[in-house]
C-alpha cells in the first residue's frame, strides 16, 4: 500500500460514510431548510446547476445528489437516513 491510501478504501467504489452524510445531509436555507437534501426535487438541482451550486460542502453534496437524481440512483441512499 502506498502513502497516503486508506486502508478501507476499495478503488471504483464510493466511501461508505460519505454516502451516509449525503443521506443525512439538510438544506440549510432558503425554501427547503431542514429538509432532507434527497427530498428536494430533481428540478432544484438542475435550476442550480443551470445557474452554478452553492460554494463549499453544500454545493459539493448538491452536485452530487443533482447527479444520483437524473440517473434514477437517490433511492439507494433513503435506507441511509437515520
Amino acid at each position: 500500500m502506498t502513502a497516503g491510501n486508506k486502508k478501507d478504501a476499495s478503488p471504483g467504489l464510493p466511501d461508505p460514510n460519505h454516502l451516509i452524510i449525503l443521506a443525512n445531509y439538510r438544506m440549510p436555507y432558503g425554501k427547503y431548510k431542514g429538509k432532507y437534501l434527497i427530498d428536494l426535487p430533481e428540478a432544484y438541482y438542475v435550476w442550480f446547476k443551470q445557474k452554478g451550486f452553492p460554494e463549499g460542502k453544500l454545493g459539493h453534496l448538491m452536485m452530487e445528489m443533482h447527479e444520483l437524481k437524473v440517473n434514477g440512483l437517490d433511492g439507494m441512499l433513503r435506507k441511509l437516513i437515520r
